[in-house]
């Protein structure tokens, strides 16, 4: 596997999670039925959780937000508040 590749996989995996992340947080907030609404808080949560250690990875071996689509991304503000 070439690196441009691998690039190209870390790049739209991080983008595509993010986006994922963000539309489990918008369905737990709209979510009126109290077993659904647990259901996706909890859907929300393991993106976050996943998200959360793609970050914690990524500055451990020193690898820039960026090259994984996630520079503008928080998780513990963009899915916790």
């Amino acid at each position: 596997m070439s690196q441009d590749t691998l690039g190209h996989y870390l790049t739209d995996l991080g983008l595509l999670l993010k986006q994922a992340a963000l539309d489990a947080k918008a369905l737990a907030e709209k979510e009126t039925d109290e077993p659904a609404h647990q259901f996706a808080r909890g859907r929300a949560f393991a993106y976050y959780e996943v998200l959360s250690l793609m970050h914690q990875q990524a500055r451990a071996f020193d690898i820039d937000a960026k090259d994984l689509s996630l520079h503008d991304f928080d998780p513990d503000r963009d899915l916790l508040s």
